[in-house]
């Protein structure tokens, strides 16, 4: 590991060189002559919304109230929520859905702004409900040994020769899919000391290449990487925190001897051509907000744009290839499917969605279990407080004080949440799956909005896979750098166990 740090280290050295509620405080919270200004309810600052329905997650900025703004914001939302469809003469600004495809609207993932989840066998008995959650393929014979080579190659993985990056398991009529999916869950339990007792569901995925029989079955040394969807808020927010502040929280010799050894993935930024700081996505593997709305289009849609002109068939895929394309925009002069205007405005509306405000910040029983989250050693990793900079594009989320819980980079978290090869075997961590990001890493998901997942999407589940039906099953499942605080949550009795969820619940 030490070559990774050398190396990360040398890269950004070179580089240097080279919709809106109303977002009021309650009463409650207002500060006597005699108490501090008490701001922790306003995750999101002056942008906080106030929203503890079903569109929580789906406000804009609350301090935006700019008409044109305000406009985009409404045209990236409409974009975001209505389907694309297959090449069409009669349909010009949603058509060119790509021959093989994940779902075909961004809504249908990230319902109503939200996390998706994992195929639940008690709603859907044949694990079929695959809607929003997709798997990502990467060949195991790149490894950490070899970054130099992964950097150079200017590519977040080396690709499946079967179905590519990623894996689409639907398509267009007449069009093959790429895959067949199913999973089935193993049950175990974990005992806390005074002997009450958590189930836990384990996912076996079961993976088929429809292409086998073509020959073209999927590579024996292929990685796979499950990612459900996860939710949109605060997106902006997270892009303004500073590259100096996310690297400070770096510590990737555990020189402070924590056992929590933090780092920044190293990316490639497609529109600016350089190699940058990753910060979206499970394994931050995306360097904005509008990059990873273009991946999103190509690879989980299948439509083009400024930054992907290819679609994602492979060369074997002929009935794909020969898909009718999409028109684009018959009064601009480019060849792909999303316009700019499209792009920019998904790119705004995903940087405006905001944080919704804290029910009960400040409220006894929520004190404490932030107390028992400190010192089980939870804010290792998922840091509170950070300062956006100043951004022109986006005043509304300018120099706020916010509480993410998350420092943006990546963790080990052991080998029971790492990703796996064919016959549902962790992969070893020496295996890069994302830019420098390996195979037990993950970004520390940011925990605002964490108590209102259920009331978004009844659905949703949690984890990057979606395994965990709960909360705590969620925080029982951390291993890795997360161990130790989760032994210490193991200690806690009863009392205490309802004190940390009524915090994690008011995040």
């Amino acid at each position: 590991m030490k070559k990774h740090i050398i190396l990360s280290s040398a890269v950004l050295s070179l580089l240097s060189a080279c919709g809106g509620g109303g977002g009021s405080s309650p009463d409650s919270t207002k500060p006597t002559d005699n108490e501090p200004v008490q701001i922790e309810h306003l995750g999101g600052g002056e942008a906080t919304v106030s929203d503890v329905t079903a569109d929580a997650f789906s406000e804009h900025s609350d301090n935006m109230d700019d008409v044109d703004r305000i406009q985009k914001f409404n045209l990236g939302n409409d974009f975001f929520q209505n389907p694309w469809v297959a090449g069409s003469a009669s349909t010009s600004s949603r058509d060119g859905l790509g021959g093989v495809f994940n779902n075909n609207a961004c809504q249908d993932c990230h319902i109503r702004d939200g996390r998706g989840h994992a195929p639940n066998i008690s709603a859907a008995e044949d694990g079929s409900d695959f809607s929003s959650i997709l798997f990502r393929a990467a060949r195991a014979n790149i490894s950490s040994e070899d970054e130099s080579l992964m950097l150079q190659s200017l590519q977040a993985n080396v690709p499946d020769s079967s179905v590519g990056g990623q894996l689409q398991q639907d398509a267009i009529a007449n069009v093959t899919a790429e895959a067949s999916l199913g999973v089935s869950y193993l049950s175990s339990e974990v005992e806390f000391e005074d002997g009450f007792s958590v189930e836990l569901r384990k996912p076996v995925w079961e993976l088929t290449s429809n292409y086998a029989e073509q020959g073209y079955d999927f590579d024996t040394d292929t990685v796979f990487s499950a990612r459900v969807a996860p939710q949109m808020i605060g997106l902006g927010l997270l892009a303004l925190i500073s590259e100096v502040d996310l690297l400070q929280n770096e510590d990737i010799e555990d020189s402070n001897n924590d056992g929590i050894s933090g780092k920044a993935n190293v990316v490639w930024s497609v529109a600016n051509q350089n190699v940058t700081i990753g910060r979206f996505g499970w394994k931050a593997g995306q360097p904005s907000l509008v990059e990873q709305s273009a991946g999103a289009f190509v690879n989980d849609m299948g439509l083009t744009n400024q930054l992907h002109q290819q679609g994602n068939c492979m060369p074997h895929q002929a009935d794909c290839l020969s898909a009718e394309n999409g028109n684009g925009d018959s009064v601009s002069d480019y060849d792909y499917e999303v316009s700019d205007t499209i792009l920019s405005a998904i790119g705004f509306y995903s940087s405006h969605l905001a944080v919704p405000e804290r029910r009960d910040a400040y409220g006894a029983q929520v004190q404490r279990g932030k107390t028992l989250f400190n010192d089980a050693g939870c804010t290792g990793c998922h840091t509170a407080q950070h300062i956006t900079e100043f951004s022109d594009d986006h005043p509304e989320l300018s120099e706020q004080t916010i509480f993410p819980y998350t420092d943006m980079l990546l963790h080990d978290m052991g080998q029971a949440l790492a990703d796996f090869d064919i016959n549902n075997t962790p992969a070893a961590d020496s295996v890069l799956v994302e830019f420098l990001a390996n195979s037990h890493e993950w970004r520390t998901p940011p925990l605002w909005g964490l108590g209102l997942v259920k009331t978004v999407d009844p659905e949703a589940t949690f984890l990057h896979d979606g395994r965990a039906l709960t909360i705590m099953e969620a925080v029982l499942w951390h291993g890795g750098e997360a161990e130790t605080a989760k032994q210490n949550v193991l200690l806690f009795d009863a009392d205490q166990r309802a004190d940390i969820l009524a915090f994690l619940n008011d995040l």
